[in-house]
């Protein structure tokens, strides 16, 4: 082998490293806006790797649902910048919830003048950077292709051992608040929260986890030539959904326990030689369960769950309030970054207590809070992308397991989202841009007729 032939080769196992190396500090790092060193160094890398994916020519061409999340992308940057344009107080004042802005500004004997859609200008421009980690995940799979799927899953499963390590000695401190295990300030002390503040943000982290542990145990026993090393490589895959289960256990949260049956059997399904057909029903079969789970959380017989009644009790008084809000500031929001400044607003007097709220604990109300009308059609949007690209990546023939654990990996994390906020983490939200560009970037987006080349057969007379 020549010099430059290890030479290239070196480079590129670098290039391979990045997208992995990236992910892997993001789920360390990451885990709730109180790591200012740690959220500011992921930002500042995702800046370069961003500034790169654009630099670099593009080696191949950008697939149709590539350039339809790449829109996607541009029209909510387009809705942030548009929140932030300077207006006249003469169409500020028209939009709906700006009254209390007038009143304020009589209050403060200030004259009216020209501000933006945001009641939060400041608070709306913060909320882009959170964008950066996610977005520059999608560049380096899609865009540059500085990854393999074997390194994504090793960085995911990684930062998975270690977190449940870590939430052992965390549930393990005799008095948790002031244990030195515990990474934030404010956290749900006496549960395992790993990397995390929010024990529910470490569950969807192990959630997505389980799909990318059974993709690499499958795939690797599949190449493993030799039948005691593929056993072997089974009982370590089985020994790793143990200690996923066990993290889950130390985890506590109720979204976790709902979801992990579901997730599990289609993760499963990885492993298994399925048809298409029993492949679609399966999956059908989980995403009903995980919908069934939350749909039991705000039914009467949720009172008979234990440990449930004053999650969903606090849960459906933000539900009460969001949509209050909504309905005050629709049809464009009050933007970007705002609900923690308007929520007290609908905070009914005699229920306020020491509990602060700082998220909507249901990320889809509070986005339609704070964008209106725009902001739901966007969500729609991309929920229909998501669908679509998921059932396109379904009906490829060529098999991908890495494929199947992003969808089933992003899935977790959309249902999720509808009792809590895990995407306002930079972990999580990196971790659902890789399941997203799995889909993209696997074999299986390649459709049966159209983009598979035919044949060419060499006749020998």
């Amino acid at each position: 082998m020549t010099r430059e032939k290890l030479r290239a080769m070196t480079r590129e196992k670098l290039r391979a490293a990045l997208g992995p190396t990236y992910l892997f500090f993001c789920l360390v790092l990451g885990g709730s806006v109180q790591g200012v060193w740690g959220a500011t160094s992921l930002q500042l890398l995702a800046v370069l790797i961003i500034a790169w994916s654009f630099a670099e020519p593009g080696q191949t061409n950008l697939q149709r649902p590539m350039r339809q999340l790449g829109w996607l992308v541009v029209a909510a940057v387009t809705l942030f910048a548009v929140h932030l344009l300077p207006l006249p107080p003469a169409i500020i004042m028209a939009m709906p919830g700006r009254e209390i802005v007038a009143e304020g500004r009589v209050i403060l004997g200030l004259r009216a003048g020209w501000s933006s859609l945001s009641l939060s200008p400041y608070d709306t421009a913060a909320a882009i950077l959170p964008l950066l980690p996610p977005v520059a995940m999608l560049c380096a799979i899609v865009r540059l292709r500085a990854y393999s799927p074997h390194g994504l899953a090793v960085a995911v499963l990684t930062a998975t051992v270690a977190a449940v390590a870590l939430g052992a000695l965390q549930t393990g401190s005799p008095d948790p608040p002031t244990s030195p295990w515990y990474l934030y300030k404010i956290s749900n002390f006496g549960v395992a929260t790993g990397f995390f503040a929010n024990s529910n943000h470490m569950a969807s982290m192990l959630l997505v986890s389980i799909p990318f542990m059974v993709a690499l145990a499958a795939h690797s026993s599949r190449a493993a030539k030799e039948a005691r090393k593929r056993f072997t490589l089974l009982v370590v895959g089985a020994a790793g959904l143990g200690l996923i289960m066990v993290g889950l256990a130390l985890n506590g949260s109720l979204s976790g326990y709902g979801l992990v049956i579901p997730v599990t059997i289609a993760s499963l399904l990885i492993a298994i030689p399925l048809g298409l057909t029993a492949r679609r029903a399966a999956l059908g079969l989980c995403a009903a369960g995980m919908l069934a789970f939350f749909l039991l959380l705000f039914s009467p017989l949720s009172n008979h769950m234990p440990g449930a009644a004053t999650s969903i009790d606090s849960r459906q008084e933000m539900l009460a309030g969001g949509t209050a809000a909504f309905t005050q500031f629709a049809p464009v929001g009050s933007g970007f970054g705002t609900f923690t400044r308007v929520y007290p607003l609908f905070e009914r007097p005699g229920e306020v207590d020491a509990t602060f709220v700082n998220h909507a604990h249901n990320d889809y109300l509070e986005l339609a809070v704070e964008t209106g009308l725009p902001g739901i059609a966007l969500m729609l949007l991309f929920l229909l992308w998501w669908a679509a690209a998921v059932r396109r990546m379904l009906a490829s023939p060529a098999a991908d397991g890495f494929a199947m654990a992003g969808a089933i990996g992003s899935a977790a994390v959309l249902v999720h989202s509808a009792v809590d906020y895990p995407l306002r983490t930079a972990a999580v939200a990196a971790l659902f841009a890789t399941c997203i560009a799995l889909i993209l970037v696997s074999r299986r987006t390649a459709s049966a007729k159209t983009d598979i080349r035919p044949t060419r057969h060499l006749v020998i007379g």
